[in-house]
């Protein structure tokens, strides 16, 4: 009898592991599908973040990400959630900091405690252990470290609480499908970046601005387009050198980037001409940020080489409105921003215009 119920015991606790592992492989799909889908860095970030936490029930998440010149692993502004930071304390990796090596060539979770024994005594790790993290996990993509996953504090730790070896290779298979997802957006980063101004390139522009206005349609939210140009731009290269309107052209895109939300979108279309896509953002607010930084462009102190120069811009918004205005062609609503704009620069310049209806009915919609 009790040989029968240590059996059956058994059977039951094996198919309850069996059960919990295709769970668990049902979870991994649905993070790849999920990570794999985002091709917007920060947007993708934020999505490690929180599937860490929700998978191993911490309290924060950060994680460090080699830049583009691959000599440092960074802890950005944007890249952690629920850790605090010490001001006092510089965030980043050199790649020949020797946990570099160690978590590269060992590809396995580490607590604080066991990757301090790990390296060498005396090892500056104070840009980790600050974070106090439960675990270190790296981000290997094709045996080589592009990152590094640091998780929080665990809900409730304690000894009975403590990370499994199961869950130990949970998370580096989560790690590993974020560092594929990470290398593929930063090469869309990358690629779809002016790298001059470091704003998005027209294409991916417009590619985003059709994504948001699908959404905008099915929701019944409005989305605006500001479309900007530096006036007389041509005499900065002609007066003072093609170096002064790279400056003129990079300090405005900052004032630009310093105008908006992470949700809104600012391009260089092209030239000395840029866009802007407002999500979720109508006739009046769209205004009010475009007269925003055309005013703070006209205010600005635009200092090179100790030569002032003063720089205007001239303005054209336009909104999708699915009431007003139910256009879900990029192209189409970027041309009457585009046309809004020629007409600040024929009354004057250094002005805002609104594509009104009059407006929209001389811009050709395309077939």
């Amino acid at each position: 009898m009790s040989d029968n119920y240590r059996t059956d015991s058994l059977s039951a606790e094996t198919v309850s592991q069996y059960e919990k592992k295709i769970y668990d492989l049902e979870q991994l799909l649905e993070i790849c599908r999920s990570l794999c889908s985002t091709i917007e860095f920060s947007t993708l970030i934020e999505s490690i973040l929180y599937t860490c936490m929700g998978q191993m029930h911490v309290l924060g998440a950060g994680v460090f990400i080699l830049e583009a010149l691959d000599s440092n692993i960074l802890l950005l502004d944007n890249n952690y959630n629920g850790m605090d930071l010490d001001p006092n304390i510089t965030y980043q990796i050199s790649i020949s900091h020797p946990l570099v090596s160690v978590i590269s060539k060992n590809n396995t979770v580490y607590t604080k405690d066991e990757l301090i024994r790990a390296l060498p005594e005396g090892t500056d790790l104070k840009m980790i252990t600050s974070l106090h993290p439960s675990l270190i996990v790296p981000l290997m993509h094709r045996n080589r470290l592009t990152g590094i996953l640091l998780l929080g504090d665990r809900l409730m730790m304690n000894e009975e609480t403590r990370f499994t070896a199961y869950e130990k290779e949970q998370i580096l298979a989560i790690s590993s499908l974020a560092a594929i997802a990470i290398n593929n957006a930063a090469l869309v980063e990358r690629s779809s970046t002016d790298m001059m101004t470091h704003l998005k390139l027209k294409y991916f522009f417009m590619q985003v601005l059709g994504d948001k206005l699908d959404t905008a349609l099915t929701q019944e939210s409005p989305v605006a387009v500001i479309m900007l140009d530096i006036d007389f731009f041509k005499r900065f290269n002609d007066t003072y050198g093609h170096a002064c309107g790279d400056y003129v052209l990079q300090t405005v895109a900052k004032i630009m980037r310093s105008a908006i939300r992470s949700e809104d979108l600012a391009a260089r279309y092209g030239g000395e001409e840029f866009t802007l896509m407002l999500h979720n953002t109508g006739k009046e607010d769209a205004i009010t940020v475009a007269d925003r930084i055309r005013t703070k462009i006209e205010q600005y102190d635009f200092c090179y080489e100790n030569l002032h120069v003063q720089v205007t811009i001239s303005v054209g918004v336009a909104e999708f409105n699915p009431k007003t205005n139910p256009t879900t062609s990029p192209r189409a609503l970027i041309d009457q921003a585009d046309q809004a704009l020629y007409i600040s620069k024929r009354n004057g310049r250094n002005r805002v215009t609104f594509a009104d209806s009059k407006i929209i009915s001389e811009v050709k919609l395309p077939e």
